[in-house]
Order: C-alpha cells, then structure tokens, then sequence
C-alpha cells in the first residue's frame, strides 16, 4: 500500500492549480506538508483550508537567500526533509529572434537554476539521514519543444539531464531523483485557449482530452511514496499520450 504518513514534503510553487492539487493529495495520504510560494493570500488561503499547515512565503529568484531559505524549511521538519518536490517556474514566452537575452535569462534562472540551487541544498540535509526523494516537476514541452518557447523549452529539459546526473551521483546515498513531466493540463492557461484551439489540441493527444492537476498529484504520490523506493534517474510522463519518449 502507498504510505505516505509522517513524511516531511517540502512543497516549491504550491499556490497553483498544480500545486494546489499535490499539497491536496498529499496531505490526505498523511504526510507532514510545507509550502511555499510568492503569493501570501494564496499561502494563507492553503492554511485556511488546512489547519496546521506551515507556509513560508519566499521568492526562489533570490539565489543568495536560498541557503537559509531550505534551513528555515528544515527547521519546520526537525531538520529532516523526506521529499523535495519543485514544482516553482515561469514562462516568458517569446519568438526566438524576438526573445531578449533578460527573457531567456530569468526563465533559465527561476527553473533551471533555482531548482538546482533548493535541489543542492537539501541534498545536503538528506545525505545526515542516506535517505531522501527528489521530485521535479518539468515539461512535455521539455521533450519536444515549442514555438515561442525555447527558453522555457530549454529550462525543462535541463531539469531532466540535472535530475539524470544528481540520480547518478547520490543513488548510492539512497536519495532518488525522478522527474514528472505533464503535458496540457486543466489550469488558468488552458481555460483561455479557444474552443477551437483546444478541440485541435485535444486532437494530438492519443486519449483526446487535456489531464487533471489530480493525474499530476497521483504521480507525484506515488513517487513519494516507498512504492517508488527502487526508481531513480526517471521520468514519468503525464500527457495522455501527447508524447511518448
């Protein structure tokens, strides 16, 4: 059975749709949950509906700050983080030849290199214990690009060659690196996509339907959970078919 209870889950980008639906999930299976996020009434709207729950606002732009960032998030989990799962980014979507180098620099910068900066962190907290799950939150746009996207394209799929190389070097440490990788998922953005360019979205994903932010929490679950105890270095693809890698 998936066991999820009295783990300590660190939570990046919790007050959208996405991570809204994860914090949702894994708390009901019985984990100890912190967010964080940049929007406070968000955060404080997550505490409201969870009594108990512990929020820290904070800005993962702010490289500097990180370090004592993840060492106030310890502090909430005694110093033990059984999961990280980033699922902070942006996109600042432009034509490559129309793209300015400050665009493709803060998106790099917030998803790459953030990630990378919480993910180094933490990993140092876990080597105490030679235990720990890491879970990425990347892109299908990652696999396969997208016009106007070659920022973000790029951010995702270093993500998923950071997350290959971190499984590499502390597997033998017991901490496993995976990623999840959605594809159009039912949020904000995709409920201003016009009938029309929906239907014809819809149309090149093999099960002709966008997916659920719970299709990305249940993944997410699982590779939280001591089901999962022997992956590492992989990526799990919810996209209904949109891409197969």
């Amino acid at each position: 059975m998936m066991n999820l209870k009295n783990l300590n889950i660190l939570i990046t980008g919790a007050t959208g749709v996405i991570g809204n639906s994860i914090t949702d999930k894994l708390i009901i299976a019985g984990a100890n949950v912190l967010v964080t996020g940049t929007n406070e009434q968000k955060l404080k709207n997550l505490q409201d509906k969870y009594k108990g729950l512990n929020s820290i606002k904070f800005d993962i732009s702010e490289h500097k700050k990180i370090d004592k960032f993840v060492e106030e998030c310890s502090k909430f989990f005694s110093n033990k983080i059984d999961v990280l799962i980033n699922n902070a980014g942006i996109t600042n979507d432009n034509l490559s030849i129309r793209m300015k180098e400050e665009e493709w620099k803060k998106v790099i910068d917030i998803n790459l290199t953030s990630t990378f900066l919480i993910t180094k962190n933490v990993i140092k907290k876990m080597l105490k214990f030679k235990n720990g799950k890491i879970i990425n939150v990347t892109s299908v746009v990652g696999h396969t690009g997208n016009i106007g996207q070659a920022n973000y394209a790029a951010s995702k799929a270093g993500i998923i060659a950071m997350s290959k190389s971190l499984a590499i070097e502390y597997g033998k440490k017991n901490i496993k690196v995976n990623c999840i990788s959605p594809g159009f998922i039912i949020s904000d953005m995709t409920a201003k996509i016009s009938e029309e360019h929906a239907e014809l979205m819809k149309s090149r994903i093999s099960l002709n339907k966008f997916g659920s932010p719970e299709d990305v929490a249940n993944s997410i679950a699982f590779l939280s959970s001591n089901l999962s105890d022997y992956i590492t270095g992989e990526t799990i693809h919810v996209n209904g078919g949109m891409y197969f890698s």
